[in-house]
């Protein structure tokens, strides 16, 4: 093993950056702080990133050479940018400071050690895609393959394996805190996870997750490249502390044990990803794992108004484990933010629409104001309302809700109900079931062709007699469901439908295909409490055409291309700002969300709370409605979020626009 002498240039430096010039206090003593392991708790708009960036400048100009600093950033770009800013304040070159996400360094010490894990020089990076593509191959070769086989796909394992290595606890772990229904099945993923992994080493491959993993076993079982890195990286900074995982922590407690000059900043406040497998506990107990750290806070806010931070300050306030701190604005005094309960999701949306209407007049850019959401589902309705009144707009959460992939499939069991030579929505439909396939679909298709009833082909069960093929499991399936759903169309009952194609196939059928299972079923869920509004199939699916089709341009002015409000859940929003922002559905149960309820899970759902107020520079409007629709309950009087009703009145006004409209 070679040894590598740290080298620190001691001559004497004239300074070339004025840190009283460009610092405030608190940041500057940060920036220069001296030896020893640091917490930076960085409110939201405190200027972290500009923190982190002159941290590593005073460090370059103080002798520390480029090479023992570890800059650990979430975005390669990040990393990059804040390199570039070095470079400009201190005219010199920062390619030598190893910067970039974990997973970008991770890749550099495998580049240099892939013997010691089993693999070859010049191994190849699966992405994602790629990932899920070689899992369908093992799944094939096992025997678990195939559309006759209820076994999750490619793409759910390997969200259970990356959870797996990021938590350090296992697969069984993995389904046990994020696909408990797949229980049942744990013996099996684990031995596809085995073959995955030994496949991939046999045709020298790596996914993301392994460059942590390998990274981390690279470390924890070879003593004397643990104490090289450890000794080489005389001060690593890590940016985003809230948001890494388990085997992140565990990286970067190897590397720092040495010269523990180990800067982690970040917000617990804001630390939001526990379902990615963030781990609120790394920010949190980092002062046990170093009980020699300094602590600093960043509670200075340049972005938003003093009534703004007033309300985030008392909401987050209510959590209890957190390092308490009070921003303070640098800008002047503007509007108080506005609660507002709405009579149901409908005069929710018009809401939204109108006041963005309003402050468009009043000279604030589309692209500068944000609707912000819990869930994508609680978009749907501002969407149809923006597109009525042509306001256009760009969703960051996703595909408009009605041109995602299951409200598609979904209603493609309507539309043949309507139009029994929809070519379309047949060939999605029967391609939802085992033994269908893309050509399978077709030859079907052509029998549905050569006949006037086609729905009586699988009512009477003829379709079997075509195909002989099928099981009888799915033509029994088909005879049933579709002489159901015959029943309901002649009913005019959209709802029903939805809610039987669901019961029915299609609920066990997203189990099985799509990792986020649950979120999609809640916008089904709420795709039917929408159809109940209609008595008609037809004016239905009318509607969605209409809804899909359209787009608003008409308010944008002459010249003008990016103006476009910004449609987002809250997660997504995250490290974003903007001049206004609406939060809709916050109401008890939405928001906080009814499947979080015991103390930590409320406690992250009022940081997301807190995140989505400190998204705000100017106004903030916190929206909720009081009655809504369900299809099996009839009207629910909804309660205000929580996240509301803790919160003094002083740090908010009241709009009552129930009774308008």
């Amino acid at each position: 093993m070679k040894k590598y002498l740290l080298y620190r240039d001691t001559s004497p430096k004239r300074a070339s950056i004025n840190y009283e010039k460009e610092l405030n206090e608190e940041q500057i003593k940060v920036v220069t702080h001296k030896e020893g392991p640091v917490l930076v708790i960085a409110g939201a708009g405190s200027g972290k990133t500009r923190v982190v960036t002159y941290r590593v400048a005073y460090l370059l100009e103080n002798g520390i050479q480029p090479q023992n600093i570890l800059l650990l950033t979430f975005t390669n770009k990040a990393a990059s940018e804040m390199l570039h800013r070095v470079e400009h304040l201190l005219k010199m070159d920062t390619r030598y400071v190893w910067g970039g996400t974990f997973h970008h360094i991770g890749n550099m010490i495998l580049r240099s050690h892939a013997e010691l894990v089993g693999l070859k020089k010049g191994f190849t990076i699966l992405d994602n895609e790629d990932a899920k593509d070689l899992i369908e191959i093992v799944l094939k070769e096992m025997g678990l393959s195939g559309r006759e086989i209820r076994f999750p796909k490619g793409a759910i394992l390997r969200e259970i394996f990356s959870y797996a290595i990021n938590t350090m606890g296992g697969i069984e772990g993995a389904i046990i805190e994020r696909y408990p229904y797949f229980y049942h099945l744990k013996d099996e993923i684990e031995a596809v996870y085995e073959k995955y992994s030994r496949k991939k080493l046999e045709i020298n491959a790596v996914d993301f997750d392994d460059l942590l993993h390998y990274w981390y076993r690279i470390l924890a079982e070879n003593e004397d490249l643990r104490k090289y890195y450890a000794k080489r990286f005389s001060y690593i900074l890590v940016d985003e502390y809230q948001d890494t995982n388990k085997i992140q922590a565990e990286i970067i407690d190897l590397i720092g044990m040495i010269n523990r000059n180990v800067m982690v900043v970040g917000d617990d406040a804001q630390s939001i990803y526990s379902f990615r497998g963030a781990d609120f506990r790394n920010v949190f107990d980092f002062p046990k794992r170093y009980t020699d750290c300094t602590i600093y806070k960043l509670e200075t806010n340049y972005r938003s108004t003093p009534e703004i931070l007033n309300f985030a300050n008392e909401s987050i306030s209510h959590n209890k484990k957190q390092f308490h701190k009070n921003l303070k604005s640098v800008k002047p005094h503007g509007p108080s933010p506005v609660v507002t309960a709405l009579r149901d999701v409908i005069q929710q949306a018009e809401f939204v629409a109108q006041r963005i209407l309003e402050l468009r007049d009043e000279g604030v850019p589309l692209n500068q104001i944000a609707v912000l959401y819990r869930a994508h589902y609680h978009s749907m309705e501002i969407q149809m309302e923006l597109t009525r009144r042509d306001i256009p707009f760009e969703i960051r959460s996703g595909l408009k809700f009605f041109e995602q992939a299951h409200i598609k499939d979904v209603i493609s069991f309507l539309r043949v109900f309507v139009n029994e030579k929809d070519e379309i929505s047949w060939k999605r439909l029967l391609k939802i079931f085992p033994k269908v396939g893309k050509r399978t679909a077709e030859q079907i298709f052509e029998r549905i062709q050569a006949t006037t009833n086609p729905i009586d082909l699988f009512t009477q069960k003829k379709i079997g007699e075509s195909f002989k093929r099928l099981s009888k499991d799915t033509i029994d399936t088909w005879s049933s469901l579709f002489a159901e759903l015959k029943e309901l169309k002649e009913k005019e009952a959209p709802a029903d439908m939805i809610n039987t194609v669901v019961g029915r196939v299609y609920g066990d059928y997203m189990r099985y295909n799509y990792p986020d299972y649950e979120s999609r079923l809640d916008d089904l869920i709420q795709l039917a409490n929408f159809a109940s509004k209609y008595h008609s199939v037809e004016d239905f699916l009318s509607e969605l055409s209409l809804m899909s089709g359209a787009s608003g341009e008409e308010i944008i002015h002459p010249g003008v291309t990016d103006e476009r409000v910004i449609l987002s859940t809250i997660h997504q929003a995250k490290g974003l700002e903007w001049k206004v922002v609406f939060v809709v559905w916050c109401a008890e149960g939405r928001f906080p969300n009814s499947k979080s309820m015991d103390e930590d899970g409320i406690e992250e759902e009022r940081r997301l709370f807190y995140v989505a107020a400190t998204r705000a520079m100017d106004e903030l409007y916190i929206c909720y409605p009081m009655v809504y629709y369900e299809k099996h309950f009839g009207y629910v009087i909804l309660k205000p979020s929580r996240f509301i009703t803790e919160l003094d009145t002083s740090v908010y006004e009241e709009w009552d626009v129930s009774e308008s409209n």
